[in-house]
Order: structure tokens, then C-alpha cells, then sequence
């Protein structure tokens, strides 16, 4: 490695962390002093304010790392460039007759490089902290109330329904399940005081335990219901482990399906998300379709846009920085519009949602080619 390339490397390395430690810094104490007050309220249960918030905040940095990465690796780069040429550096290098291309390569590597550090992250790191990631500052202990949307179980055509949902304890409060024909022998509705959801474990399915059945009566004298060959509605009467207020309605839909769809759809991994199409509860729409096809592109759409970028800065020579930032934030603007609306349009199959994420390439990988003599000159 020559002695430019590790000085352009240390140049790219110090202005990522410190752009990256700016706008996270920035994130993290507007979000802590507007949430404040239930920090304190979370502290006097859980002990230790300055624990409970540092835990909370690495969390969400990873987060806000994928959120942020490629534009931070465009204006790092951009950065980078401009800083060399507003010091004659790069006319000094070209005069000794090395090329634009050669003289910037370090920097294309480190950009890359973190391209590949936010896909790791994104599909490897934060799929393992979802749950963590998915909680808000206003229900940090998960005792916070949360109004129920019916959902569907299209697997068993069972209507989840429900007053509140508690995430401390996986809880429905008052669950009022509405049973399909097949399954409403000894009733219409399933009523309880509370449901409990709970994963499948030795031999028994996932699903939700109610606890102090209302409706129907003389529910635990009756057989368990199936479809299909497979119980859904669990009486006592054919399993020990549940008490006479008791029963268990099994379901692929787990709590975190109920309560925080949006966000575990946006924290899983691809491989995760695949995995819930072939859930025969779930109704993924179109937009989870986008989403997957999008996951798949983003490391090549976070190159292409810094090959959109980097010409400017090198064909104009520009050694002005808060013009090299300026023309930064003009790219990336336009480029996310363009992806958002392709996106957008496939979440409501006005495009196929493979076309909604490929799209974006198709418009800019021939732009970043027509742009790429600047680089090699």
C-alpha cells in the first residue's frame, strides 16, 4: 500500500466516524430529551437511568448506521476528493502521471468496504435485535396498553381480536377470537379475560393460551377442534397441561405479527422475510415483495450512487468542500426520489415490485457509465 493510499484511507476513515458520530450525536440527544420523562419512568423500575439509555441508544445507532450509511459514504467520498484537490494534491499526483481512477481507488475501496459493512449489518446484526429495536422509549417495560387491530389468520380463518396488547408478558387483554365455520361447534366467538401467546415448544404448536374462558360455556367438557387433521381450538379435556378456565387456539401468528408488524418486517432479515411468504397465516403484501427485491439491489444501488457522485467532484475539479457536499445532497435527493417512487408504485402493484426495485438501476447504472471518463483521465 502506497503512502497516498493510506492517507486518503485515514482521510475516508476520520471524516465517516466523525460525519457518522455528528448525525447520530444529533439523533440521540433530541430523542433522550424528548423522551426524558419516560426514561425516568423506566429507570425507577429497571434501576440505573444512564444504563437503561445507553443500552437503548447502541441499539438504535445500528439502526440509524443502515438508515444512514450510503449517504454517509457518498459525502465521505465526495469529501474525501475535494479535500485533495482544494490542496493541489491530486494536480501534483496527475502531474507525476497517475490517473484520476488510481489516485481515488482507496477511496472507492473504503466506500465499498462499507457498503458491505451496512448489507452485514443490516442482514446479520440487527435481525438478531429486532425485538430491542422495535421498542419505543414509551413502552420500554412493554406495561404500556396498545389498542388491538383484528387481524387474520389465513391459515385457519380465525379473526384475532382483542382490547389492548401488553408486550411485557405477550398479552391480550379481553380476547375476543372469532371463529370460522368448521371451528364454531360450540360457539361463534372464543372470550376470555386474557390470551398469552406462547412459541411451540416439546411437540406443541405456537399459539395464544386463554386464560379465564368466558364464551363458550362448558368449554372444557367439550373435544378439541382441528382442520385439516391438525387441533387448532385445545380444550382441557384433551391436554393436561391447561386448566379448566383454559384452552389454546394454535397460530402461525405470532404476537410480534400483532403488535409490531411494521417494524419487525423492517428489521428481518431477507432471509426472514422470504420466510414469512411462505407463511400460510400471514398475508404479505406487495410491499414486503418490494422490500425483498429492494434488500437484494441496496449494495449495488449504494455503489452506483457513488459513481453518480464522485465525477462530479472529479470532472469539475471542484475544490471548494461545502460545494462538493452541496452537489452531494442535489444527487442523493434526486436518487431517492427516484427509488422511493419505483418502490412506491410497486407496493401498489402499479409495477411488479421485482421492476420497483430494479428499476432505479436500470435509469442509473447507464448514467454513472457515462459519467465513469471522468475518473480514468
Amino acid at each position: 500500500m502506497k503512502i497516498i493510499d493510506r492517507y486518503l484511507l485515514r482521510q475516508f476513515v476520520q471524516t465517516f466516524v466523525i460525519c457518522y458520530v455528528s448525525l447520530a450525536g444529533l439523533y440521540i440527544v433530541f430523542d433522550a430529551f424528548t423522551n426524558l420523562d419516560e426514561f425516568l419512568r423506566c429507570a425507577e423500575v429497571t434501576g440505573g437511568l444512564l444504563e437503561l439509555m445507553a443500552s437503548y441508544y447502541a441499539h438504535q445507532s445500528l439502526a440509524f448506521f443502515d438508515l444512514s450509511s450510503g449517504l454517509l459514504t457518498l459525502i465521505t467520498a465526495m469529501f474525501t476528493v475535494a479535500w485533495i484537490q482544494r490542496h493541489n494534491e491530486m494536480t501534483a499526483l496527475m502531474a507525476a502521471g497517475i490517473s484520476r481512477l488510481r489516485v481515488v481507488a482507496p477511496v472507492v475501496f473504503a466506500a465499498v468496504a462499507v457498503t458491505g459493512l451496512a448489507a452485514a449489518n443490516r442482514e446479520l446484526v440487527i435481525p438478531r435485535l429486532r425485538h430491542q429495536l422495535a421498542r419505543r422509549p414509551q413502552d420500554l417495560l412493554g406495561d404500556r396498553p396498545k389498542p388491538l387491530d383484528p387481524q387474520y389468520d389465513h391459515k385457519t380463518n380465525i379473526l384475532i381480536r382483542g382490547e389492548n396488547t401488553f408486550a411485557d408478558r405477550r398479552r391480550i387483554s379481553k380476547p375476543n377470537f372469532l371463529l370460522p365455520p368448521g371451528l364454531d361447534q360450540y360457539g361463534s366467538q372464543l372470550v376470555a379475560e386474557n390470551a398469552y401467546y406462547r412459541p411451540p415448544q416439546e411437540g406443541r404448536p405456537g399459539g395464544y393460551l386463554f386464560d379465564g374462558v368466558k364464551e363458550p360455556k362448558g368449554l372444557a367438557a367439550e373435544p378439541s377442534l382441528s382442520l385439516g387433521g391438525h387441533p387448532v381450538v385445545i380444550t382441557p379435556r384433551d391436554a393436561d397441561w391447561l386448566e379448566e378456565d383454559q384452552c389454546f387456539v394454535a397460530s402461525d401468528v405470532r404476537f410480534e405479527h400483532l403488535t409490531e408488524s411494521r417494524a419487525m418486517r423492517k428489521f428481518s432479515s431477507t432471509a426472514q422475510l422470504i420466510a414469512g411468504l411462505t407463511n400460510e397465516s400471514l398475508d404479505f403484501g406487495p410491499d414486503i415483495r418490494v422490500t425483498i427485491h429492494a434488500r437484494i439491489v441496496q449494495p449495488v444501488l449504494d455503489v452506483t450512487l457513488l459513481f453518480l457522485g464522485l465525477p462530479l467532484v472529479l470532472r469539475r475539479e471542484i475544490r471548494n468542500v461545502f460545494l462538493a457536499i452541496g452537489l452531494c445532497a442535489l444527487v442523493v435527493s434526486l436518487f431517492s426520489l427516484v427509488v422511493i417512487a419505483f418502490q412506491h408504485l410497486g407496493s401498489i402493484l402499479a409495477v411488479s415490485p421485482a421492476l420497483a426495485a430494479w428499476a432505479p438501476l436500470m435509469i442509473f447504472v447507464p448514467v454513472a457509465v457515462a459519467m465513469a471518463p471522468a475518473m480514468w483521465q
